[in-house]
Protein backbone atom coordinates (compact mmCIF):
# COMPACT_ATOMS: atom_id res chain seq x y z
CA UNK A 1 0.00 0.00 0.00
CA UNK A 2 1.41 3.62 -0.17
CA UNK A 3 1.34 6.04 2.56
CA UNK A 4 -1.73 7.67 1.88
CA UNK A 5 -3.44 3.75 1.62
CA UNK A 6 -1.56 3.30 5.43
CA UNK A 7 -2.69 6.32 6.49
CA UNK A 8 -6.39 5.28 5.82
CA UNK A 9 -5.85 2.68 8.11
CA UNK A 10 -4.82 4.73 11.01
CA UNK A 11 -7.19 8.36 10.90
CA UNK A 12 -10.04 9.35 9.19
CA UNK A 13 -8.64 11.44 5.85
CA UNK A 14 -10.17 14.69 5.79
CA UNK A 15 -9.91 16.60 1.76
CA UNK A 16 -8.92 20.50 2.72
CA UNK A 17 -10.84 21.60 -0.36
CA UNK A 18 -13.37 22.48 -2.37
CA UNK A 19 -12.22 21.12 -5.57
CA UNK A 20 -14.52 18.70 -6.41
CA UNK A 21 -12.55 16.76 -8.95
CA UNK A 22 -9.80 16.64 -6.21
CA UNK A 23 -12.36 15.56 -3.83
CA UNK A 24 -13.27 12.71 -6.35
CA UNK A 25 -9.61 11.66 -7.21
CA UNK A 26 -9.00 10.77 -3.53
CA UNK A 27 -12.13 9.45 -2.14
CA UNK A 28 -11.66 10.80 1.53
CA UNK A 29 -14.24 10.37 4.31
CA UNK A 30 -15.19 14.05 4.99
CA UNK A 31 -14.39 17.15 3.62
CA UNK A 32 -14.29 20.64 5.19
CA UNK A 33 -13.86 24.11 3.51
CA UNK A 34 -13.85 27.84 4.53
CA UNK A 35 -13.94 31.08 3.06
CA UNK A 36 -10.49 30.97 1.67
CA UNK A 37 -11.29 27.56 0.13
CA UNK A 38 -14.75 28.19 -1.22
CA UNK A 39 -13.25 31.30 -2.47
CA UNK A 40 -11.08 29.37 -4.34
CA UNK A 41 -13.59 26.99 -5.50
CA UNK A 42 -15.65 29.90 -6.61
CA UNK A 43 -13.10 30.66 -9.42
CA UNK A 44 -12.77 26.94 -10.88
CA UNK A 45 -14.47 26.23 -13.88
CA UNK A 46 -16.51 23.36 -12.68
CA UNK A 47 -18.55 25.68 -10.57
CA UNK A 48 -19.82 28.64 -12.90
CA UNK A 49 -22.82 27.06 -14.58
CA UNK A 50 -23.98 26.50 -10.57
CA UNK A 51 -22.88 29.91 -9.63
CA UNK A 52 -24.35 31.09 -12.89
CA UNK A 53 -27.71 29.12 -12.20
CA UNK A 54 -27.83 30.74 -8.19
CA UNK A 55 -27.74 33.92 -9.27
CA UNK A 56 -30.16 34.09 -11.37
CA UNK A 57 -32.46 32.00 -9.17
CA UNK A 58 -31.81 34.97 -6.66
CA UNK A 59 -33.98 38.53 -6.63
CA UNK A 60 -31.22 41.05 -8.10
CA UNK A 61 -31.77 43.43 -5.12
CA UNK A 62 -31.23 41.29 -2.26
CA UNK A 63 -29.36 40.67 0.54
CA UNK A 64 -25.57 39.91 -0.50
CA UNK A 65 -24.98 37.75 2.49
CA UNK A 66 -27.92 35.55 1.82
CA UNK A 67 -26.79 35.01 -1.50
CA UNK A 68 -23.30 34.09 -0.38
CA UNK A 69 -25.18 31.77 2.42
CA UNK A 70 -26.84 30.07 -0.68
CA UNK A 71 -23.42 29.58 -2.74
CA UNK A 72 -21.68 28.20 0.26
CA UNK A 73 -24.66 25.62 1.09
CA UNK A 74 -24.51 24.34 -3.05
CA UNK A 75 -21.32 23.81 -2.84
CA UNK A 76 -21.35 21.98 0.22
CA UNK A 77 -24.39 19.60 -1.35
CA UNK A 78 -22.24 19.61 -4.14
CA UNK A 79 -19.55 17.43 -2.27
CA UNK A 80 -22.15 15.89 0.23
CA UNK A 81 -22.80 13.43 -2.92
CA UNK A 82 -19.01 12.63 -3.20
CA UNK A 83 -17.85 12.10 0.60
CA UNK A 84 -19.97 9.28 2.62
CA UNK A 85 -19.25 11.46 5.51
CA UNK A 86 -19.45 14.99 6.99
CA UNK A 87 -19.15 18.75 5.22
CA UNK A 88 -17.66 21.19 7.31
CA UNK A 89 -19.62 24.36 6.52
CA UNK A 90 -18.23 27.80 8.05
CA UNK A 91 -20.23 30.57 9.66
CA UNK A 92 -18.81 33.95 8.68
CA UNK A 93 -15.77 34.82 10.78
CA UNK A 94 -16.88 38.19 11.18
CA UNK A 95 -19.24 36.35 13.81
CA UNK A 96 -16.41 34.96 15.80
CA UNK A 97 -17.13 37.32 18.92
CA UNK A 98 -21.09 37.40 18.50
CA UNK A 99 -22.83 34.20 19.75
CA UNK A 100 -25.98 34.49 19.39
CA UNK A 101 -25.61 35.66 15.27
CA UNK A 102 -23.56 33.30 15.11
CA UNK A 103 -26.18 30.34 16.53
CA UNK A 104 -28.83 32.21 13.97
CA UNK A 105 -26.81 31.65 11.25
CA UNK A 106 -25.34 28.33 11.62
CA UNK A 107 -29.33 27.50 11.91
CA UNK A 108 -29.98 29.37 8.63
CA UNK A 109 -27.43 27.34 7.18
CA UNK A 110 -28.44 23.54 8.48
CA UNK A 111 -31.87 25.17 7.15
CA UNK A 112 -30.75 26.12 3.52
CA UNK A 113 -28.77 21.98 3.62
CA UNK A 114 -32.38 21.05 4.49
CA UNK A 115 -33.67 22.35 1.33
CA UNK A 116 -31.43 21.31 -0.63
CA UNK A 117 -32.35 17.56 0.80
CA UNK A 118 -28.99 17.75 3.29
CA UNK A 119 -29.60 16.63 6.56
CA UNK A 120 -28.08 17.87 9.56
CA UNK A 121 -26.59 14.51 10.48
CA UNK A 122 -24.29 15.32 6.84
CA UNK A 123 -23.05 18.82 8.12
CA UNK A 124 -20.58 20.25 10.39
CA UNK A 125 -21.12 23.87 11.52
CA UNK A 126 -17.45 25.77 11.69
CA UNK A 127 -16.91 28.62 13.77
CA UNK A 128 -13.61 30.14 15.60
CA UNK A 129 -12.90 28.51 18.56
CA UNK A 130 -13.40 31.59 20.76
CA UNK A 131 -14.96 31.88 23.91
CA UNK A 132 -18.02 33.12 21.82
CA UNK A 133 -17.80 30.27 19.43
CA UNK A 134 -17.85 27.72 22.14
CA UNK A 135 -20.72 29.13 23.95
CA UNK A 136 -22.50 29.16 20.40
CA UNK A 137 -21.38 25.40 19.91
CA UNK A 138 -22.76 24.18 23.53
CA UNK A 139 -26.28 25.80 22.37
CA UNK A 140 -26.38 24.51 18.81
CA UNK A 141 -25.34 20.84 20.30
CA UNK A 142 -28.63 20.98 22.07
CA UNK A 143 -30.30 21.28 18.55
CA UNK A 144 -28.30 18.11 17.40
CA UNK A 145 -26.53 20.29 15.04
CA UNK A 146 -22.42 19.21 15.40
CA UNK A 147 -19.73 21.83 14.86
CA UNK A 148 -16.36 21.69 14.00
CA UNK A 149 -14.14 24.43 16.15
CA UNK A 150 -11.63 25.70 13.98
CA UNK A 151 -8.44 28.04 14.65
CA UNK A 152 -7.62 26.26 18.04
CA UNK A 153 -3.79 27.00 18.39
CA UNK A 154 -3.55 26.19 22.74
CA UNK A 155 -4.97 23.57 24.75
CA UNK A 156 -6.91 25.98 26.68
CA UNK A 157 -8.75 26.37 23.47
CA UNK A 158 -9.20 23.04 22.91
CA UNK A 159 -9.79 21.83 26.54
CA UNK A 160 -12.56 24.28 26.95
CA UNK A 161 -14.23 23.21 23.53
CA UNK A 162 -14.05 19.68 24.82
CA UNK A 163 -16.06 20.08 28.20
CA UNK A 164 -18.41 22.07 26.48
CA UNK A 165 -19.35 18.89 24.33
CA UNK A 166 -17.80 20.37 20.98
CA UNK A 167 -18.18 17.18 18.54
CA UNK A 168 -15.00 18.19 16.80
CA UNK A 169 -11.92 20.77 16.57
CA UNK A 170 -8.90 21.40 14.33
CA UNK A 171 -5.83 22.17 15.95
CA UNK A 172 -3.80 24.27 13.55
CA UNK A 173 0.02 22.77 12.98
CA UNK A 174 1.84 24.62 9.82
CA UNK A 175 0.28 28.13 11.24
CA UNK A 176 1.74 27.19 14.86
CA UNK A 177 5.14 26.15 12.72
CA UNK A 178 5.32 29.45 10.74
CA UNK A 179 4.61 31.71 14.21
CA UNK A 180 7.77 30.06 15.73
CA UNK A 181 9.71 30.05 12.57
CA UNK A 182 9.61 33.84 12.30
CA UNK A 183 9.44 34.57 16.24
CA UNK A 184 12.69 32.60 16.58
CA UNK A 185 14.72 33.44 13.37
CA UNK A 186 15.12 29.78 11.79
CA UNK A 187 14.12 28.12 8.73
CA UNK A 188 12.61 25.50 10.43
CA UNK A 189 12.56 22.60 12.44
CA UNK A 190 13.49 19.02 12.92
CA UNK A 191 9.54 17.33 13.12
CA UNK A 192 10.44 15.80 16.67
CA UNK A 193 10.89 19.21 17.31
CA UNK A 194 8.37 20.79 15.16
CA UNK A 195 5.61 22.77 17.65
CA UNK A 196 2.65 22.72 15.22
CA UNK A 197 2.97 19.17 15.21
CA UNK A 198 3.97 19.08 18.92
CA UNK A 199 0.83 20.96 19.68
CA UNK A 200 -1.57 18.77 18.08
CA UNK A 201 -0.31 15.44 20.17
CA UNK A 202 -0.32 17.34 23.24
CA UNK A 203 -3.71 18.12 22.93
CA UNK A 204 -4.58 14.50 21.59
CA UNK A 205 -2.97 12.92 24.43
CA UNK A 206 -4.15 15.04 27.01
CA UNK A 207 -7.71 14.32 25.20
CA UNK A 208 -7.33 10.19 25.49
CA UNK A 209 -6.08 10.83 28.90
CA UNK A 210 -9.31 13.08 30.15
CA UNK A 211 -11.27 10.30 28.51
CA UNK A 212 -13.25 13.92 26.15
CA UNK A 213 -14.95 12.18 23.40
CA UNK A 214 -14.39 15.70 20.84
CA UNK A 215 -12.35 14.18 17.81
CA UNK A 216 -9.04 15.93 16.98
CA UNK A 217 -8.57 16.94 13.85
CA UNK A 218 -4.72 17.56 12.56
CA UNK A 219 -5.51 20.95 10.05
CA UNK A 220 -3.44 23.22 8.59
CA UNK A 221 0.15 21.07 7.23
CA UNK A 222 2.71 22.53 5.36
CA UNK A 223 4.32 18.76 4.67
CA UNK A 224 3.87 15.40 4.22
CA UNK A 225 6.12 14.72 7.54
CA UNK A 226 4.02 16.45 9.75
CA UNK A 227 0.78 14.48 8.44
CA UNK A 228 3.16 11.23 9.03
CA UNK A 229 3.92 12.91 12.52
CA UNK A 230 0.09 12.98 13.88
CA UNK A 231 -0.40 9.42 11.70
CA UNK A 232 -2.69 8.07 14.22
CA UNK A 233 -4.69 11.29 15.11
CA UNK A 234 -7.88 10.86 15.11
CA UNK A 235 -8.62 12.57 11.49
CA UNK A 236 -6.26 14.37 9.43
CA UNK A 237 -7.55 17.15 7.74
CA UNK A 238 -5.17 17.68 3.93
CA UNK A 239 -4.55 19.86 1.03
CA UNK A 240 -4.62 17.92 -2.09
CA UNK A 241 -1.00 18.57 -3.05
CA UNK A 242 -0.45 16.60 -0.17
CA UNK A 243 -2.62 14.06 -0.26
CA UNK A 244 -1.45 13.24 -3.73
CA UNK A 245 1.96 13.25 -2.63
CA UNK A 246 1.06 10.60 -0.01
CA UNK A 247 -0.48 8.45 -2.77
CA UNK A 248 2.89 8.59 -4.49
CA UNK A 249 5.24 7.18 -1.90
CA UNK A 250 5.48 3.37 -1.56
CA UNK A 251 7.15 3.82 1.67
CA UNK A 252 6.03 2.39 4.94
CA UNK A 253 4.23 4.62 7.37
CA UNK A 254 4.65 4.29 11.11
CA UNK A 255 2.09 5.02 13.78
CA UNK A 256 2.18 7.48 15.89
CA UNK A 257 -0.20 8.23 17.98
CA UNK A 258 -2.76 5.72 19.64
CA UNK A 259 -5.43 5.80 21.73
CA UNK A 260 -4.90 5.04 25.41
CA UNK A 261 -8.43 5.73 27.04
CA UNK A 262 -8.11 7.84 30.29
CA UNK A 263 -10.25 8.87 33.46
CA UNK A 264 -8.53 11.77 34.67
CA UNK A 265 -10.58 14.62 36.00
CA UNK A 266 -10.03 18.07 35.82
CA UNK A 267 -11.47 21.51 36.82
CA UNK A 268 -13.86 23.23 33.86
CA UNK A 269 -12.17 26.23 32.71
CA UNK A 270 -13.94 29.47 33.02
CA UNK A 271 -14.25 32.35 31.16
CA UNK A 272 -11.90 34.58 32.75
CA UNK A 273 -9.54 31.83 33.08
CA UNK A 274 -9.66 30.56 29.04
CA UNK A 275 -9.53 34.53 28.49
CA UNK A 276 -6.73 34.98 29.95
CA UNK A 277 -4.40 32.15 29.08
CA UNK A 278 -5.39 33.05 25.24
CA UNK A 279 -3.47 37.00 26.48
CA UNK A 280 -0.95 35.32 28.09
CA UNK A 281 -0.14 32.86 24.88
CA UNK A 282 1.40 35.45 22.19
CA UNK A 283 0.95 32.55 19.30
CA UNK A 284 -2.40 31.64 19.70
CA UNK A 285 -3.76 35.07 20.51
CA UNK A 286 -1.81 36.38 17.59
CA UNK A 287 -2.83 33.89 15.00
CA UNK A 288 -6.46 33.22 16.31
CA UNK A 289 -6.81 36.74 15.79
CA UNK A 290 -5.05 36.52 11.77
CA UNK A 291 -7.07 34.05 10.97
CA UNK A 292 -10.35 35.16 11.84
CA UNK A 293 -9.51 38.43 9.77
CA UNK A 294 -8.08 36.91 6.89
CA UNK A 295 -11.59 34.23 6.76
CA UNK A 296 -13.50 37.55 6.80
CA UNK A 297 -10.95 39.17 4.17
CA UNK A 298 -11.99 36.07 1.55
CA UNK A 299 -15.31 36.25 2.82
CA UNK A 300 -15.22 39.75 1.18
CA UNK A 301 -13.43 38.86 -1.59
CA UNK A 302 -16.06 36.31 -2.62
CA UNK A 303 -18.61 39.05 -1.88
CA UNK A 304 -17.09 41.35 -4.63
CA UNK A 305 -16.45 37.83 -6.77
CA UNK A 306 -20.16 37.27 -6.92
CA UNK A 307 -21.59 40.97 -7.59
CA UNK A 308 -19.47 41.27 -10.16
CA UNK A 309 -19.90 37.69 -11.93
Amino acid sequence: MNKLEQLRQMSVVVADTGDIEAIRKFQPQDCTTNPSLILKAAQLPGYSPLIHELIASMPKDGDPDDLLDHLTVRIGTELSKIVPGNVSTEVDAYLSYDKNLAVSKARKLIKLYQEQGVGKDRILIKLAATWEGIQAAKELLADGIRCNLTLVFSKEQAITCAQAGVYLISPFVGRITDWYKKDQGVDGFSIDEDPGVQSVKGIYTHFKAHGYQTVVMGASFRSVAQVEALAGCDRLTVSPQLLEELAADEGELTRQLSPQEGHEQEPEITEVQFRWALAANPMANEKLAEGIVNFHNDTEKLRKLLKNF
